[in-house]
C-alpha cells in the first residue's frame, strides 16, 4: 500500500511503498476513501504521544470500505461502508459495558497506537464495537470528518455541555474542531463567539454560525464578558494551548460550564487554571474526548436532514502526495483538508 510515513518525530513525511495490514481476528482492514489531517496527527508526528512507536503512518479520522473481515467479526462484511470513532474500545471493560467507549482503558487508537488512515489500507480492532455504518448517499470526504473532529464537537457541545437555545457558547480556536463546534452551537439555538487568531478562520466561522469574532490576541476574557453582558455560559478549548484554556475558564459567567476538548500535551507547557475563579463563580470544569460509535445515529440523522452541514467545513480536497505539507502545515488553512486520492 501506499502510505505517508516518518522514521523520526518531526523528521521527513514522505509517500512510501509499505506492506498492508491483516485483520486482527476481531478486526477488520478498511480501504481508505478519504482521511482527514488532524492537529492530533501534527502532535503524534512531534513526538508528543507516548503512544506512538517509530517508524509510524498517520492518520485517524478516515471512512473507507470493508476490504477484509478476521473470524470473530459478526456485524460487517467485505464491501461495507463505514467510519470509526479514533477511539477503538475494546468492548469488555467496565466502561464499555457503561456505554463509555471513549475512555476505554484498553483503547486503541489508529494512527498512534498503530499505523493509521493516510494511507490505502488501515487496520480496525473490534469492529463489531466500533464501526459505524454510512449511508449511501454521504460522501466520504465529509464521512472523515465524522471520525474524529466534527463527532467530537458534537459530544462536546452537545453530550457534555449541554448547551441550551439561547445560551452564549464562546469557542476558543477554530481550527477544525472548532469551527465543528461553531456549527453545532449555532444549530442548537445558542450564540456563538468565535476566538481565533487567524482573520480567516473568524471569517469562515462567521459563514458557519458565530454571531461575533474576537481576535485571540486581544484581551479575550474581557472581550467576551462585554459582548454577551457578562460572559459565556458555556466555553470551549478546542485548540488546545495553555492561553486558550485559561482564557476559556475567565471567559464565563457565573456557573458557566468550561469544557476542554482540545488536547494539552505536557511538552508544549501546562496551563495554569484559575481555581480561585472556579470556586468563586462555581464554575464546571469538564473534560470530552471523542464520541463513542453507538451515539452516532444521532449525528448521522441530524447531518441526512441537513440541520447539520459537516461538509461546509472541507475546504480542501487533496492527493496523498501532498499530505506530508499539509501535516507540517496543519492550521494554515481554515477549514478541514481531507485526502481523498491514494493511488
Amino acid at each position: 500500500m501506499r502510505a505517508l510515513y516518518f522514521e523520526a518525530f518531526g523528521g521527513p513525511l514522505t509517500v512510501r511503498d509499505l506492506p498492508a495490514p491483516d485483520p486482527a481476528p476481531d478486526g477488520v482492514v478498511v480501504e481508505v476513501a478519504a482521511s482527514g489531517i488532524c492537529r492530533s496527527d501534527w502532535h503524534g508526528w512531534q513526538g508528543h504521544d507516548p503512544g506512538v512507536a517509530l517508524p509510524h503512518v498517520p492518520g485517524h479520522e478516515l471512512a473507507g470500505t470493508v476490504a477484509a473481515v478476521g473470524p470473530g467479526v459478526r456485524r460487517w462484511a467485505v464491501g461495507d461502508r463505514v467510519t470509526v470513532p479514533f477511539v477503538n474500545a475494546c468492548g469488555r471493560c467496565a466502561q464499555c459495558a457503561a456505554g463509555e467507549h471513549q475512555v476505554c482503558p484498553h483503547q486503541t487508537q489508529p494512527g498512534f497506537t498503530h499505523w493509521g488512515s493516510l494511507a490505502q489500507f488501515v487496520a480496525l480492532d473490534a469492529a463489531d464495537v466500533n464501526l459505524v455504518g454510512l449511508p449511501d448517499d454521504l460522501a466520504a470526504s465529509t464521512a472523515a470528518t465524522l471520525g474524529c473532529r466534527y463527532a467530537t464537537a458534537f459530544r462536546a457541545v452537545v453530550h457534555v455541555a449541554a448547551v441550551r437555545p439561547g445560551e452564549w457558547v464562546a469557542v476558543h480556536g477554530c481550527g477544525g474542531v472548532g469551527l465543528s463546534a461553531v456549527q453545532i452551537a449555532a444549530a442548537a439555538g445558542a450564540r456563538v463567539v468565535a476566538v481565533d487568531v487567524s482573520s480567516e478562520a473568524l471569517a469562515l466561522a462567521g459563514r458557519v454560525g458565530a454571531e461575533i469574532a474576537v481576535h485571540g490576541e486581544d484581551d479575550v476574557p474581557a472581550a467576551v464578558a462585554d459582548l454577551t453582558g457578562g460572559g459565556a455560559h458555556v466555553s470551549l478549548d478546542t485548540l488546545g494551548a495553555a492561553a486558550t484554556c485559561a482564557n476559556s475558564v475567565r471567559s464565563l459567567r457565573p456557573r458557566g460550564r468550561h469544557v476542554q476538548v482540545g488536547l494539552l500535551p505536557p511538552a508544549q507547557g501546562r496551563p495554569e487554571v484559575p481555581m480561585d475563579r472556579v470556586i468563586a463563580l462555581e464554575l464546571a470544569v469538564l473534560g470530552s474526548h471523542g464520541m463513542a460509535a453507538h451515539a452516532y445515529p444521532e449525528l448521522l440523522g441530524l447531518v441526512a436532514t441537513g440541520r447539520l452541514r459537516p461538509q461546509a467545513l472541507v475546504t480542501r480536497e487533496i492527493d496523498l502526495v501532498e499530505a506530508g505539507a499539509a501535516l507540517a502545515a496543519v492550521g494554515a488553512v481554515p477549514g478541514i483538508t481531507v485526502v481523498t486520492t491514494f493511488g
